[in-house]
């Protein structure tokens, strides 16, 4: 069983920076992608970031791109989440995602991020941005 647990959230204010970790099992690193996904109250889980753990390619949502940066350290068995220039609208609950599914987009494989793809979920680190 894969374990993932989050951690690193806060309240910031907007425009500040917050780096969010996921510590995982060994095992989870047998798997493709792992990635980051929020959920805000009254709203559908949505994808912000993905990474191949082989090939570190990555896939970003467009409400974050240039803003958050995905990244990993192997030793350290812990994916990261850098979150600049936050805005109220990132206020969410974040997890940690891992799972198989990698598609072809561009004419390349990739990690995306559909719900789906994943089947392995962390409990969540929660994220309060105020204006």
């Amino acid at each position: 069983q894969v374990q993932l647990v989050e951690s690193g959230g806060g309240s910031m204010q907007a425009g500040g920076s917050l780096k969010l970790s996921c510590g995982a099992s060994d095992n989870a690193y047998s798997l493709d992608c792992m990635a980051w996904f929020r959920q805000a109250p009254g709203k559908e889980r949505e994808g912000v970031a993905a990474r191949s753990i082989d090939s570190a390619s990555t896939y970003y949502a467009d409400a974050v791109k240039g803003r958050f940066t995905i990244s990993q350290d192997n030793a350290e068995n812990t994916l990261y989440l850098q979150m600049n220039n936050l805005k109220p609208e990132d206020t969410a609950m974040y997890y940690c995602a891992a799972g198989r599914v990698m598609r072809v987009y561009n004419s390349t494989w990739y990690c995306l991020l559909e719900t789906r793809d994943y089947s392995y979920w962390g409990q969540g680190t929660q994220v309060t941005v105020s204006s």
